[in-house]
């Protein structure tokens, strides 16, 4: 455990200095970020400007679950999509070879190597923002509420992982997830916008299947409102299957890879 510490603050380091040798292209990433945010928040406040509830929730509850998919978005710009990038184009061109014969976990090394120094600015932003929701958030909380709540966006960020693994890894046969990675984005929107919009077999999509509706949705509804068993039941359900299939189909993908020496 120590030894995978260690090479990630090593990662870290060699991200933090990289980034700092294209300033230009470091400013505009952040710029691109805070625009990205603002145009979620303009958004529901427009509607909020034709109708007192969304969802159920007011225009203080929504802050809060926009500020909430704006963070796990900033934490997997930040640690894992510069990774999921590339992944693609390393295992069909061969590549992954010289990761298969590291002494650390190919998976490790292959979803975490790139750390995005320009997006960990807007993490901390969308972590402000967050803060501020919560500031101008009009019922009272306690803090076991707001740890239950960063956790679960936490695991939420881990879902959204899974669910961009499991439309990259099809390259092991296909050689090519561009029409899966289209398909991961646009479906992707889904988690931007309460759960409780969708229904019937769109519902069962994004709950079940890839359930992007679950990622800040289900954190925000079990900080909202009053804990319910069977949200967090399903929202931790989900979860290990999306993990237990991501690392099945991993391996199966390992066992079909020609490495560039085949």
């Amino acid at each position: 455990m120590k030894r995978y510490v260690r090479l990630y603050l090593y990662f870290l380091q060699f991200s933090f200095s990289k980034a700092m040798e294209f300033r230009l292209d470091f400013s505009f990433r952040i710029i691109m970020d805070i625009v990205y945010s603002l145009v979620n928040i303009l958004f529901f406040k427009i509607l909020f400007q034709h109708t007192t509830l969304i969802a159920g929730w007011r225009e203080d509850q929504m802050l809060i679950f926009v500020a909430s998919y704006i963070l796990v978005d900033a934490i997997s710009m930040t640690v894992f999509s510069t990774n999921m990038w590339w992944l693609a184009f390393q295992i069909n061109k061969g590549d992954l070879d010289y990761h298969l014969i590291r002494p650390v976990s190919p998976l490790f090394f292959l979803s975490l190597r790139e750390f995005s120094a320009n997006s960990f600015m807007n993490l901390l932003i969308s972590i402000g923002l967050l803060t501020y929701a919560l500031g101008h958030y009009a019922d009272p909380f306690s803090w076991s509420d707001l740890f239950l709540l960063l956790a679960l966006l936490i695991n939420g960020a881990l879902m959204y992982y899974c669910c961009q693994m499991l439309l990259i890894l099809p390259v092991f046969w296909t050689q090519s997830a561009r029409g899966f990675m289209d398909l991961f984005y646009s479906m992707g929107i889904a988690m931007e916008r309460p759960d409780r919009i969708f229904k019937g077999w769109l519902r069962v999509l994004f709950t079940i299947v890839l359930p992007f509706a679950l990622i800040a949705s289900f954190p925000v509804r079990l900080f909202l409102e009053k804990f319910n068993w069977p949200t967090f039941l399903h929202l931790v359900a989900v979860t290990i299957l999306l993990w237990i299939l991501m690392l099945g189909i991993w391996r199966r993908g390992l066992r079909a890879y020609s490495s560039a020496s085949s």
